[in-house]
């Protein structure tokens, strides 16, 4: 195997929508094209990207990790039995990078990482998912993946009524739960953001029929302790199916504290880019694996090579794949969901377009999403995505 040539590109997902934390007015993403060939000539262009949330990252790209790939020998990107190695070509991507420090580098390092599986299953002849289950999984794959609407973003003028509409279109599309922003109500008190959040909440539980298991909410990352357990207070009796990222991903006691406080479900991690971070919050965030969601996201994360590392550990610590529901929205997470039997994945029907949603041809049905066939990860099947990545030539 040889890398023959790499191309990136910036491609803007910008949009006026807005969590609790951040807006997406300067949203960028980063592309890639890899272009890899074998001993007997056979080509084949894997593509990548990094999903939402995190900017594009040229610079690192250009400087560092683009040359040492299309430096690598054969031999580093070959593996045993002769076809292409993304773990080999991860090993050179990241000579003389130092332990820790993990954020913007691993984003970098996750686009590569993506298009490079996605040449090896192309050069295979298979489909990502299932080049992952027989190498990874005892030839075992899911034949759906679970799927929920995220969405329930701020936005400019929208209110509750306009909340509603949203997420009934969500309903309409195939999806039986979805998940909406809170904790973004702009300079209010804590009580009447929580009044805020809490009407708006009530209505959309309301629409899924009264049962708050079909809702996820999420924080963002944005409250400290007095405010997460406020809201957890309201929340518990609720049913939800999980309150996510309500703290700063980093605080692994805070997070502990309000495990303590809060019995239902509690989701984070799409924040830890690294084997050694999640292991940290397994460690010492009180998360509890007979019910808690962990939501690291190969694509920004270092890619699958780390997340296989991620969920090695996870297995050592008592916890099972299933818990697994990775961030972002995108086929890449779709992959690995269906061919390591992870717990579901995350969807985008309405925002970070084109990038979020999967093959134009696969519906949902009842939160479920059955895999295509095509070799890859299935880009070619996503027509707007795919005319994004032929720009790069």
């Amino acid at each position: 195997m040889r890398i023959v040539s790499v191309k990136q590109g910036t491609a803007p997902i910008a949009s006026a929508i807005a969590n609790a934390y951040i807006d997406f007015s300067k949203m960028t993403a980063s592309i890639v094209a890899v272009t890899v060939e074998d001993a007997g000539g056979k080509r084949a262009t894997g593509y990548g990207f990094n999903s939402n949330g995190r900017y594009a990252q040229p610079g690192l790209l250009a400087e560092r990790f683009i040359p040492r790939l299309l430096e690598a020998t054969e031999a580093q990107v070959t593996r045993a039995d002769g076809t292409l190695s993304p773990e080999g070509a991860w090993a050179v991507v990241m000579k003389n990078e130092k332990p820790g420090g993990h954020g913007e580098r691993s984003v970098a390092v996750g686009v590569l990482d993506m298009a490079l599986w996605d040449a090896a299953a192309k050069l295979a002849g298979v489909p990502l998912w299932k080049l992952l289950a027989d190498r990874y999984n005892n030839g075992v794959a899911d034949q759906a993946a679970w799927v929920y609407a995220a969405g329930g973003y701020y936005y400019p003028g929208k209110g509750v009524d306009q909340l509603v509409e949203e997420m009934k279109r969500y309903l309409g599309m195939g999806y039986s739960t979805v998940k909406m922003k809170i904790g973004g109500a702009p300079g209010t008190s804590l009580k009447d953001a929580l009044a805020e959040d809490m009407a708006r909440i009530e209505a959309v539980v309301k629409l899924l029929g009264g049962d708050g298991s079909k809702l996820a909410v999420d924080v963002n990352g944005r409250f400290g302790l007095h405010a997460a357990l406020t809201y957890a207070a309201a929340l518990g009796p609720m049913g939800l199916r999980w309150y996510e990222e309500p703290l700063d991903p980093l605080d692994y006691s805070t997070h502990a504290t309000l495990a303590e406080h809060y019995a239902p479900p509690i989701a984070t991690g799409e924040n830890l880019f690294s084997m050694q971070d999640a292991r940290n919050l397994i460690r010492h965030g009180g998360l509890r694996p007979d019910r808690d969601i962990l939501q690291f996201d190969p694509a920004l994360s270092y890619g699958l090579v780390e997340y296989l590392r991620t969920l090695d550990m996870l297995a050592l610590h008592g916890w099972s794949r299933r818990r697994c529901v990775p961030h972002g929205g995108h086929q890449f997470a779709l992959n690995i969901a269906v061919g390591l039997g992870l717990g579901g994945n995350e969807s985008y029907p309405e925002v970070f377009h084109p990038f979020g949603g999967f093959a134009d041809d696969v519906p949902v049905v009842d939160s479920k999403v059955a895999m295509p066939t095509i070799p890859g990860i299935g880009f070619e099947a996503k027509n707007e995505l795919f005319a994004v990545f032929k720009t790069l030539g």
